[in-house]
C-alpha cells in the first residue's frame, strides 16, 4: 500500500507541476526575465504550492505518526552553513539558465525530449560530485594553532 500511495502522490504532483507550467522552460525562463517577456503566472503557482503545504503541515504534524511510517523525517539542521548556501546558489543558477528544477524535469520526461533528459543527468552527476567532496570532507573548515 505504501508504494501505491507514493506512486499517488508523485502522479498528483508531477501534474500539478506540469499543468501549472513549471515543466516548461520557457516559461520558468519568462518568470525569470523581469525586464523583457516576465510572465508572473508562476508565482502564483508558488504561493499556492506555499499554502497548501503550510495547511498540510498542520494537519498532518498533529497525527502522532505518519501512516505508513513509525516516525515523521523532517530536517534537523537549522543552521546556514555553506553546504546550504552553495546548494541553494546552484539550484537556482541552474534553475535560471535552464528554466528547470528537479520538480519540473522529472514530469518533463514524459515529453521524450532531450533537454529535461539532459538536465535530470547533469543533476544526478552535480549529486554525485557533491555527495563525493562532501565525504572527502571539502566544506568542512578547519582551524589552523600557530
Amino acid at each position: 500500500m505504501k508504494l501505491i500511495s507514493t506512486f499517488i502522490i508523485g502522479l498528483i504532483f508531477g501534474t500539478g507541476i506540469t499543468v501549472g507550467g513549471m515543466a516548461n522552460p520557457a516559461k520558468v525562463l519568462n518568470f525569470f526575465d523581469i525586464a523583457g517577456t516576465f510572465d508572473a503566472s508562476l508565482l502564483l503557482v508558488m504561493v499556492s504550492a506555499l499554502a497548501v503545504t503550510a495547511v498540510g503541515y498542520i494537519f498532518v504534524l498533529k497525527r502522532p505518526h505518519p501512516v505508513f511510517e513509525d516516525v515523521f523525517s523532517l530536517p534537523a539542521a537549522k543552521q546556514i552553513d555553506m553546504p546550504l548556501i552553495l546548494g541553494s546558489a546552484t539550484f537556482g543558477i541552474g534553475w535560471g539558465i535552464t528554466g528547470f528544477c528537479p520538480g519540473g524535469a522529472i514530469p518533463a520526461l514524459g515529453l521524450m525530449i532531450p533537454d529535461p533528459l539532459i538536465f535530470v543527468v547533469s543533476m544526478g552527476a552535480g549529486i554525485t560530485l557533491a555527495k563525493f567532496l562532501r565525504s572527502k570532507d571539502a566544506f568542512k573548515t578547519t582551524k589552523t594553532h600557530n
